[in-house]
């Protein structure tokens, strides 16, 4: 809502008055929009300072350390729900009662196969192909099998593709780990829970019964809950761009899944547990603690910081006890990249140095740690992610068909090439 303008001065033009609109939360926001008739248009790189929507599914306060789904507190839903509660509340805008939970699992769990012909798409795939890259092309594959339903300005096409993503997406992303361990595809059972069935299709096997560890189990639906949704991040905006087009959301979540992929983004947690793979044992740990702190090192710690917090990652602290509890369950104590992990925690919890810079371990340090410690292999850590995710990219995607205001994405640029000049015949250049 516009309350309030301001005024912008051009040398040799009229002031421009642009509205300031006031959200729920969060910094008031300049509207721009009419900068164009006049001729201009603002400079960003990486939209850091422009809003490109209006939304009211996440809110983030970094330097306060507060991230709200819907207005719920990300502790209070990690503690008090689960991964399919959050889905709803996403989705729909409220936490689900009993009622409303038990209809909308049994929707989500009578999605969870997959058409049998997509088994074959796995075979084009050379068996060490990064997971992620089979994701990518898997997702956005499924156009290909569910084109029945895909008239995207009808409401319930919408929401049955919103469905299939949800429950199909784990199924993928265990199809795509038991293909780069050479072990069959495991069929999805409907009477577990979204993440203990996850964990039977990657590790369970047709020859011998596999119990899923309520520990471990409810670990990976903490790790799905602290993943659902942060904003307008890289991936939730590829998502949005590819989707403002006009394509199907099976095309839009694949153009997710790529942008994901990045060490910057979804790849942090793999990243960091290269990290410790580096550092090695817990005697290397001043050497490189040293290197982190030295201006000229292009060594970086990763784990430790966030570009969005700048206090405390709030999803750090739910991770970090979900971290110990996971350690504790399984028993270990005496792990070298475990221990390594363990010192560089409480040097950054402890050190002057990493305190003032508020360098605090953040939610892809514990995950990395816990998914390592259950046997999940690093590859298919951003994977998980994707997974997770998922639920956040297709209600922003919904959102963002709901809204009228919404246009095809066309981002401007301030062009630093050559003026125009004039196409001389070949024998004349230079």
């Amino acid at each position: 809502m516009a309350n309030k303008v301001a005024t912008l001065h051009i040398p040799g033009q009229e002031p421009i008055e642009l509205p300031i609109l006031s959200g729920t939360e969060g910094p008031e926001v300049i509207d721009v929009r009419a900068l164009g008739a006049h001729g201009y248009f603002t400079y960003d790189p990486g939209f850091l300072s422009t809003a490109s929507c209006t939304s009211k599914l996440t809110y983030i306060d970094g330097d306060a350390g507060i991230l709200l789904y819907r207005g719920y507190p990300i502790a209070e839903l990690a503690k008090d729900s689960n991964y399919l509660e959050v889905c709803y509340l996403l989705l729909n805008g409220e936490l689900p009662n009993k009622e409303q939970y038990d209809k909308f699992r049994y929707l989500v769990t009578r999605h969870t196969m997959v058409h049998e012909q997509i088994t074959s798409l796995f075979k084009a795939f050379r068996r060490d192909s990064h997971p992620m890259a089979v994701m990518c092309g898997v997702a956005g594959a499924l156009s290909a099998f569910y084109h029945d339903e895909l008239d995207i300005s009808h409401e319930q096409h919408r929401e049955v593709a919103a469905y299939r993503l949800i429950s199909k997406m784990p199924t993928l992303a265990a199809m795509s780990y038991k293909y780069s361990i050479g072990q069959p595809f495991i069929y999805p059972r409907n009477d577990l829970s979204y993440a203990g069935n996850f964990l039977h299709m990657m590790f369970a096997v047709p020859c011998e019964e596999y119990r899923v560890n309520p520990v471990i189990e409810r670990a990976m639906d903490i790790i799905f809950v602290l993943h659902a949704d942060h904003e307008q991040n890289a991936s939730t905006s590829s998502v949005r761009l590819a989707g403002s087009s006009g394509a199907n959301p099976f095309a839009c979540i694949a153009a997710g899944i790529a942008s994901l992929w990045g060490p910057a983004h979804g790849g942090a947690n793999e990243a960091c547990l290269k990290m410790l793979q580096e550092i090695g044992s817990v005697d290397r740990i001043p050497h490189f603690v040293a290197r982190a702190k030295d201006k000229n090192d292009p060594f970086r710690l990763m784990g430790f910081g966030h570009r969005v917090y700048r206090n405390y990652d709030p999803r750090a602290i739910v991770m970090r006890d979900t971290c110990h509890a996971v350690l504790q369950e399984l028993n270990i104590s005496d792990h070298p990249l475990l221990d390594v992990a363990m010192e560089l925690e409480r040097i950054a919890l402890s050190d002057p140095y990493f305190i003032e810079k508020k360098l605090y371990p953040n939610v892809d340090f514990y995950s990395g740690i816990i998914l390592n410690a259950i046997g999940i292999p690093t590859s298919m850590f951003t994977v998980i992610f994707a997974l997770a995710r998922t639920i956040g990219w297709i209600s922003n995607w919904l959102e963002m068909q709901a809204d009228p205001a919404s246009k095809i994405g066309r981002p401007r640029q301030l062009y630093t090439g050559a003026p125009t000049r004039t196409v001389l015949p070949v024998n004349m250049r230079k």
